[in-house]
């Protein structure tokens, strides 16, 4: 049983009725042994194994805004104007003006 920030029943077996839903997965014959290779490696059920690798894979956290933003305030003007890449007339852009004038 795992007690932690999603269950804070510490009473063995309560988690599973308070804390969790039943969910149903189809898996193919080879998901299936391979969850059945990691479960018997480790000494936990498939269930514990499904919800591990979901924990991996599925960040708790949401996105920080704030820092989002403050790294794109912080980031205004890093580059001088002598970095900036200008680029000459060619052909494309010749053709397209030529298509734009009609």
């Amino acid at each position: 049983m795992r007690a932690g920030p999603r269950c804070s029943v510490r009473k063995p077996g309560a988690c599973m009725s308070r804390c969790m839903r039943r969910t149903n997965l189809h898996l193919d014959e080879f998901q299936t042994a391979a969850l059945d290779t990691v479960a018997r490696a480790e000494g936990v059920s498939r269930a514990e194994v499904v919800r591990r690798l979901i924990d991996r894979g599925i960040p708790t956290a949401l996105p920080d805004l704030d820092a989002d933003l403050t790294a794109i305030e912080d980031s205004y003007g890093v580059w001088s104007e002598d970095d900036l890449v200008t680029r000459e007339p060619d052909t494309r852009a010749a053709h397209l003006n030529r298509i734009r004038r009609g």
